[in-house]
């Protein structure tokens, strides 16, 4: 018999009685309860991260490095950005896969909860923040291919429709995401080599002169670009439970970091070189206009825009929806089809069409470091709860009892992470490299020496 259980229905369970696990879930009936059917195999899981990281904040990223690294310099950053993103998401993910709970309750045991509603901000602004951002590219991409085809221009009118779309196909939860990444990472693959080589072709001169045959750099900026590759990921660091306790059981951690890799290092690779090779060679950062000039064949235009807006809309579900819909989920008892709608309405207000402008490249940038700097501390935080001080194991009826032991805020998981924040603040150039020492070290000690930070730690 199939039971499912609304988040008021969990908030409501008494210390004394157990956890009932969600064991099967209908179609956009997400919930935050510990999940035992798994509905992606390891295969859909890779499509899944493959077509969710096809992001144009990579080729955005890649662009503002022209002038700084060497193409040699960029592949290298962004393989060694992608090798520690395996790895931390495999890490952080555990608990996840584990128990079945998602981050906003895996964040309960270090936060409170109370507290956890802190990391559910620093997670879900830029969420949403790129999730307009990419809406405004994809709906870009949509209005060029009917300017190209029937002469019909208007943007906003496709960006209107482009968000409600993505709406409608959000109130579908994992099991929309899966069937949609599925059939979509054959068409995302296709086209990303399509796009790149084409680039090579119309601008190879371009790209020996102004990216081959430069000497760029091994020092600091080196460092700092691995840093932003990771940091377009490092959100998804932070709420990978959410996304793990989908996976089969019987997924092992080191075919875990393989299934990462082999997702996200491609559609990064593709995704940031082209945008460093064309931007290298025009001088151009719009994606729109870089592939409207790149290619001179009007149905090879017509995919390549449309394979744009595609990207954006696998992008935004899985890795923009669903974090903030969690959170909404967590704090205010409402269903995931509400917590979705809702969402996608926020996006329109992150004003997306001013961060797409030109001048926009170098402040995108120093978004995503400003915003790692709060993202590496919570990593950290995290990661020592649950591998050092609780040595994987959890308490799902205390993680689910708000008069438990757990409730309120500790304030452990707090000062630790204003303590990595003013590290990461310090070295903004690596930001979330520079946090996770001072935050998870600090955490450690607070969790050892505050006494109301020591019921936490309660057997």
């Amino acid at each position: 018999m199939t039971e499912s259980h609304t988040l008021t229905d969990m908030a409501a369970i008494p210390h004394d009685d157990h956890v009932t696990h969600i064991e099967e879930k209908a179609i956009g009936e997400e919930s935050l309860a510990p999940q035992e059917t798994r509905i992606m195999d390891p295969w859909s899981y890779l499509f899944a991260w493959l077509g969710g990281c096809v992001s144009i904040g990579t080729f955005t990223i890649g662009s503002g490095l022209v002038g700084t690294l060497n193409l040699l310099q960029t592949f290298v950053a962004i393989a060694i950005g992608c090798t520690v993103i395996g790895i931390a998401l495999m890490i952080n993910g555990q608990a996840g896969h584990k128990y079945g709970i998602p981050f906003m309750v895996q964040a309960r045991s270090a936060f409170g909860f109370t507290g956890t509603r802190i990391p559910a901000l620093v997670r879900s602004v830029p969420a949403i923040v790129w999730f307009g951002f990419q809406s405004w590219i994809g709906a870009g991409a949509l209005n060029l291919v009917s300017a190209t085809l029937f002469g019909y221009d208007n943007m906003v009118v496709f960006f209107i429709g482009f968000q409600l779309l993505q709406i409608g196909l959000s109130v579908l939860g994992f099991h929309g995401i899966k069937w949609l990444e599925n059939i979509g990472s054959v068409f995302i693959i296709g086209s990303l080599v399509y796009m790149f080589f084409s680039v090579i072709n119309k601008y190879g001169a371009e790209i020996t002169a102004n990216l081959v045959d430069v000497e760029g750099t091994w020092g600091a900026p080196f460092w700092g670009a691995t840093m932003l590759f990771l940091g377009i990921y490092s959100t998804m660091m932070l709420n990978v439970s959410d996304y793990s306790r989908e996976l089969r059981r019987n997924v092992g951690p080191l075919r875990q970091v393989a299934i990462y890799a082999n997702s996200i290092l491609p559609a990064t690779l593709f995704m940031g070189l082209i945008g460093l090779m064309v931007s290298g060679a025009t001088g151009e950062v719009d994606p729109i206009k870089v592939f409207s000039s790149a290619v001179d064949n009007k149905p090879l235009l017509v995919i390549t825009l449309l394979f744009i807006a595609f990207a954006q809309v696998t992008t935004n579900i899985l890795n923009n929806v669903v974090p903030p819909a969690y959170a909404l989920m967590d704090v205010f008892k409402i269903k995931f089809r509400t917590s979705a709608v809702i969402v996608g309405l926020l996006a329109f207000a992150t004003f997306p069409w001013e961060l797409v402008k030109d001048e926009s490249a170098a402040g995108l940038n120093l978004f995503i470091q400003t915003y790692s700097a709060f993202l590496g501390p919570i990593f950290a935080i995290l990661v020592v709860d649950y591998f050092i001080l609780r040595k994987q194991e959890l308490d799902l009826d205390k993680l689910y009892d708000p008069d438990g032991p757990y409730k309120g805020i500790n304030w452990a998981a707090v000062i630790a992470m204003g303590i990595g924040v003013a590290a990461a603040l310090t070295f903004s150039a690596v930001s979330w490299y520079a946090s996770l020492l001072p935050a998870g070290v600090a955490y450690f000690l607070l969790m050892k020496l505050l006494p109301d930070a020591k019921r936490f730690l309660e057997n």
